[in-house]
């Protein structure tokens, strides 16, 4: 895979943590590196801004893997086809078919829920324990995770009481760290839980989207049963892990920027480029899912040969100082325009008006909630998640006053 004159990168565990400063030293030696991923994946890492960009709208750079997935009979395989690993004709169908579900307008229609879900989560904080008119909380499981997985399972008609196995399910499939056999149990776990409830939504339909999916697959067999699936699957992971991940990072880096977080405090009409930088400034998800040179593409500089396999550090791109000056600093007046925190292309994130709004309803709720956020622990003693494609904390304990 690697040109003779390359060195490759292997990284690290210390990789989950911070991949700003790794990719902050791979772009200054060239922005295409090949590495190895923790677990042991080579591939091609492209962390410039320009050149992630103009990789992510390159056709040549296709979601076809020979021989990266699992066989068409295999209980796995109903996991992996979806339309974020689908290239024309096929992405343009499968993402027809619920794009509508996931416009700005009719986003927009969902932000008075989201606010009560928000409210709810905030009363019930207190709840939790406390202390001189102090409460310390786990603000990831108590707020962070809550609020969008209870959004998207009452938009697809998932019951909101399996959001712990949801979040354990997730986990494994987008850690480096998982066993196996741990993989395969929760994998199979997920695949045999949407298949019994779309079963169940085939007897008894509802008014939601996996109700009008099935009578899509149904009635004009615009799905195959697997891809029904995966759409579910799909719909469900993505429509959480970057949402619970802004606005946990986000909070922490406005907890470490206090500057930052006063100036959104006395300006709270700064909430919607705030969200945007914070976008930017965290990067939820580090970099895309595998890509594969389907013939032989140079970038940056590199060349890269037919089957090697291509990330995009989206992460890497958005701290890229020759798009974004000074792009280690969190500026909540910056025009953040332009980052790839949801990539671009034809798949960029579908679901990124909702994180948007839900990020916006969350991070201005809770300032406006409590007097006080501060961290419960020192921040260098915070553990985040063994993955490479989500970049996320483990849980952010912080404490509140009125």
């Amino acid at each position: 895979m690697t040109a003779p004159d390359i060195a490759v990168e292997r990284l690290g565990a210390d990789y989950f943590a911070d991949p700003h400063s790794v990719h902050a030293r791979l772009r200054t030696q060239r922005p295409v590196t090949p590495v190895v991923l923790p677990g042991g994946t080579g591939a091609w890492l492209i962390t410039g801004y320009a050149e992630a960009r103009a990789a992510l709208a390159d056709p040549r750079l296709s979601k076809h893997m020979p021989g990266w997935h699992p066989p068409p009979d295999s209980i796995i395989a109903a996991l992996d086809q979806h339309m974020l690993n689908s290239d024309p004709p096929d992405h343009e169908r499968l993402r027809k078919l619920v794009n509508k579900a996931f416009t700005a307008r009719r986003v927009e229609r969902l932000r008075p829920r989201i606010t009560a879900i928000t409210a709810g989560l905030l009363e019930d904080m207190p709840a939790h324990g406390g202390r001189r008119g102090r409460t310390e909380v786990d603000l990831l499981a108590s707020f962070a995770f809550p609020l969008p997985i209870t959004v998207i399972c009452e938009l697809l008609g998932i019951p909101v009481g399996d959001r712990d196995d949801f979040r354990t399910w997730s986990a494994t499939i987008v850690s480096n760290a998982a066993a196996p056999e741990v993989f395969q149990a929760h994998t199979t776990a997920m695949v045999r839980y949407f298949m019994a409830l779309l079963a169940a939504k085939r007897r008894e339909p509802g008014d939601d989207l996996l109700s009008a999916l099935i009578a899509a697959r149904d009635e004009e067999d615009s799905l195959s049963e697997n891809e029904l699936v995966s759409m579910a699957f799909l719909l469900l992971v993505a429509g959480h892990e970057t949402t619970v991940n802004l606005i946990a990072s986000g909070v922490l880096a406005l907890l470490l920027n206090p500057a930052e977080l006063a100036r959104l405090l006395a300006e709270p009409a700064l909430i919607d480029g705030a969200v945007e930088e914070l976008l930017r400034y965290v990067s939820p998800v580090n970099h895309t899912t595998f890509r594969c040179a389907a013939e032989p593409v140079e970038i940056g500089g590199v060349r890269i040969s037919r089957y090697d396999p291509v990330l995009i550090a989206l992460s890497g791109a958005n701290r890229d100082p020759a798009r974004f000056g000074d792009p280690d600093r969190l500026d909540l007046g910056r025009d953040s325009a332009g980052h790839l925190a949801f990539g671009h292309g034809i798949h960029y994130c579908l679901g990124a008006p909702l994180a948007r709004l839900e990020a916006e309803i969350a991070i201005s709720a809770l300032l406006t909630r409590f007097g006080s956020i501060s961290l419960a622990v020192p921040a260098a003693s915070l553990r985040w998640r063994p993955s490479t494609l989500i970049h996320g904390l483990e849980s952010l304990p912080v404490r509140l006053a009125p």
